[in-house]
């Protein structure tokens, strides 16, 4: 019988390059649910105090972006499938993004999970993949776990969380599980990021409040964890503890996803796989020019992708 603190089984997959697959033509809608130190991976291109305070122009790189999205056909209602590199998530995944998604970072708009899950693969490839953090650090799509799913069918979302858990490889490293989430129809983010080797959850919350606020949710997350340890024959010696964090408030209605990514991007940035209850000093606080800086690093991202 294995102890407590030696559970936990990040991914230990060999990633591959995405391809990208062009949807032309096809018309969707999408439903809008809505620093840095040297790490052992790579380094993020501007260090915390050189962003500036406030927020300017929209930079080049965006304008270029916004540029190639008005001369392309996306503008007339075709959409792009992006594969996503299987280490992301721990499993195949695809991503359809559309007019609204580029929307969305230009004009600072509440952002969807295409958004979400797009940045989320930036991270994994510019600071993760083919290091030690892709056995640290593990995402959660906000596709098949979120607060609309939940109500519809609460045990198939606790078995998909529990295949997540599953599907990393059998180690002794510790690390956390990112879950970017919803609370449905267009609603407010926040992050659930999951220990199982302590068994801790902790609670990122943009707005006052905590995890009460989502009951079903938490039942969620803690039906799988022990459902998890069980699969693996690991006796629960302790309760699962959850941990509000003091983290930077958002002083908006649309800044929820952009805050709950900036949390993933310090954390992974500062390689901490504990969460202190009072947030990171270096990052008490947000401005908007911290925001604008990651919708830079997506643009630029989408534009070597070629997604567009």
């Amino acid at each position: 019988m294995v102890g407590d603190t030696d559970l936990i089984f990040p991914d230990a997959e060999t990633p591959t390059r995405p391809t990208h697959k062009v949807g032309k033509g096809i018309s969707r809608r999408i439903e809008s649910v809505a620093s840095q130190k040297e790490v052992p991976g790579r380094k993020l291109k501007s260090a915390a105090k050189d962003i500036p305070t406030t927020s300017g122009t929209k930079s080049q790189i965006m304008m270029r972006l916004e540029k190639m999205v008005d001369e392309s056909d996306i503008m007339h209602g075709a959409i792009r499938s992006i594969d996503f590199d299987e280490g992301v998530f721990g499993a195949a995944h695809f991503e359809i993004i559309a007019k609204e998604d580029m929307q969305q970072l230009f004009e600072h708009d509440e952002l969807g999970i295409a958004v979400i899950h797009t940045y989320i693969w930036y991270m994994y490839v510019t600071l993760m993949r083919g290091t030690e953090l892709c056995n640290r650090f593990n995402f959660i799509a906000a596709s098949r776990i979120n607060a609309t799913l939940i109500t519809k069918n609460p045990t198939s979302v606790k078995n998909d969380l529990v295949d997540r858990f599953m599907a990393a490889g059998d180690n002794t490293t510790p690390s956390l599980y990112f879950l970017p989430f919803n609370s449905g129809n267009g609603g407010h983010w926040v992050l659930v990021a999951m220990d199982l080797s302590r068994l801790i959850v902790y609670y990122l919350d943009s707005l006052s409040g905590d995890w009460s606020k989502y009951p079903s949710m938490k039942k969620t997350v803690d039906a799988a964890i022990i459902k998890f340890r069980s699969k693996k024959n690991y006796r629960n010696r302790k309760d699962i503890t959850w941990v509000r964090v003091q983290c930077p408030q958002q002083n908006n209605s649309v800044d929820c996803g952009f805050f709950v990514l900036r949390f993933m991007r310090d954390i992974i940035a500062l390689n901490r796989i504990d969460i202190p209850k009072m947030y990171f000093e270096e990052y008490k606080s947000y401005s908007r020019a911290h925001l604008d800086e990651m919708k830079d690093e997506l643009c630029q991202f989408i534009v070597d992708q070629r997604i567009i």
